[in-house]
């Protein structure tokens, strides 16, 4: 009778511990798949917010009817909503921002968004006529990161354009692109820790109020 019991007990052991691996193997699977459904989900929504800004740039630049003026202020409007710039100035200053006092960091980043908006709205007017083709987004190591890679087809020549996104609390922002394969954050980096390294924030943020000094 005690050996039947202790079999009985021991029938009962192994199929909690079956049930208990069971459940576990479901979690890991459905953690998986929620996962992989979460990354999915970021790639869309980071695309299609990219495509929306894009697609409303290039058509307001192909208004023929509509004044430079007029093109570039609607343009700006729609450049400040998909760029994070003040994430975007930190990253290029990176290990001498922590240096800085308020007013610096908030002159600079200023300035660093003006000079950046002129140079993206003279990348685009370049291409008024072409179309951009999309590329799969590729999902970065952290969730919140997608990179979308596009191509602006021009006259036969296909110029790469990369843009990097991360989910702010609002939506979707654009914090480094690459053209061609050369990123706009690096670029940036580069030049502003060679004029640090020459001089002082103070001679940067005067380069950057006069660029035509440089």
């Amino acid at each position: 009778m005690a050996k039947r019991f202790s079999k009985t007990k021991m029938i009962q052991k192994i199929k909690i511990k079956e049930l208990i691996l069971k459940s576990l193997l479901y979690v890991m699977i459905s953690l998986l798949v929620l996962s992989q459904t979460a990354a999915a989900d970021n790639k869309s929504a980071a695309e299609v917010v990219l495509k929306s800004k894009l697609e409303a740039i290039l058509a307001l630049l192909q208004q023929k009817e509509l004044e430079q003026q007029a093109k570039t202020k609607e343009a700006v409007k729609i450049i400040e909503a998909m760029f994070d710039f003040p994430l975007m100035a930190r990253l290029t200053l990176k290990k001498y921002w922590a240096g800085l006092d308020q007013e610096k960091k908030e002159r600079f980043i200023e300035l660093f968004k003006k000079n950046l908006k002129e140079f993206y709205l003279e990348t685009l007017n370049l291409y008024t006529d072409e179309k951009i083709v999309y590329k799969a987004p590729v999902q970065g190591k952290k969730k919140r990161k997608v990179l979308i890679p596009t191509e602006l087809i021009s006259k036969g020549e296909r110029i790469s354009m990369d843009y990097k996104l991360y989910r702010s609390k609002n939506n979707w922002k654009i914090y480094d692109v690459e053209i061609k394969g050369t990123s706009i954050i690096r670029t940036y980096q580069s030049q502003f820790y060679h004029d640090m390294r020459s001089g002082t924030i103070d001679d940067l943020i005067q380069k950057l109020e006069n660029p035509q000094d440089k």
